[in-house]
């Protein structure tokens, strides 16, 4: 017989209490928690960050549609106009609007690089345009066409648009295949494009 087969065959106290403890030994998944842990911490983190950056986006995405209502409102009943506001000025007011998350630096005021703000007036609803503006009309990812981009609200009772787009960066790369819908130019990697509209018509303010 094997040392095993005579420590199970011995009866002693003392060789009972090794028993016991071979027996536990053997029966032991002290480390199984550990390597399970380790072989789904990479995956579980991963999704663990997609949620989390996902909320973060749509919610960020909820105050730059936020901010354009309330500018929007602004130009409605008169408070912004050609005349009082130059389109720096528009553009601080939208980053202190969108500044309880997306922070706009003086740079970004002065010279767009994620924030594009389009304000103009139009002669009807219908020749307002209803797609994004991109440089390419057969690529779905294709970057924005920011040439035309203005500030030029209308007075009283003048029908306006103002669009904003902001390119929020994806950093989990898991998102990035079902979040991305730019592509830009530059060759950065892709973000996901924020969109927020409001049409409307000014009121007959004085």
């Amino acid at each position: 017989m094997t040392q095993v087969d005579d420590l199970l065959a011995d009866t002693s106290p003392a060789r009972r209490r090794a028993r016991g403890g071979l027996r536990e030994f053997v029966r032991s998944q002290d480390g199984a928690a550990a390597i399970e842990f380790a072989l789904l911490a990479i995956p579980y983190f991963l999704i663990i960050f997609a949620i989390i950056e996902t909320f973060v986006a749509f919610t960020a995405e909820q105050v730059v549609s936020n901010a354009v209502d309330t500018l929007a409102r602004q130009i409605r009943t008169g408070q912004i106009t050609a005349a009082n506001t130059t389109s720096q000025q528009f553009r601080q007011a939208f980053c202190n609007e969108i500044a309880v998350l997306i922070t706009c630096s003086s740079t970004e005021v002065q010279t767009p690089s994620k924030l594009y703000i389009d304000v103009k007036n139009y002669t009807s609803f219908a020749s307002m345009p209803t797609t994004i503006p991109r440089i390419s009309s057969t690529d779905p990812y294709a970057d924005l066409d920011t040439t035309g981009f203005t500030f030029t609200p209308g007075g009283a009772k003048s029908l306006n648009m103002v669009r904003a787009y902001y390119r929020w960066q994806i950093i989990t790369d898991l998102l990035r295949p079902y979040l991305t819908n730019v592509h830009p130019t530059d060759g950065s990697a892709s973000v996901y494009l924020m969109v927020a509209t409001a049409a409307f018509q000014n009121e007959n303010y004085p």
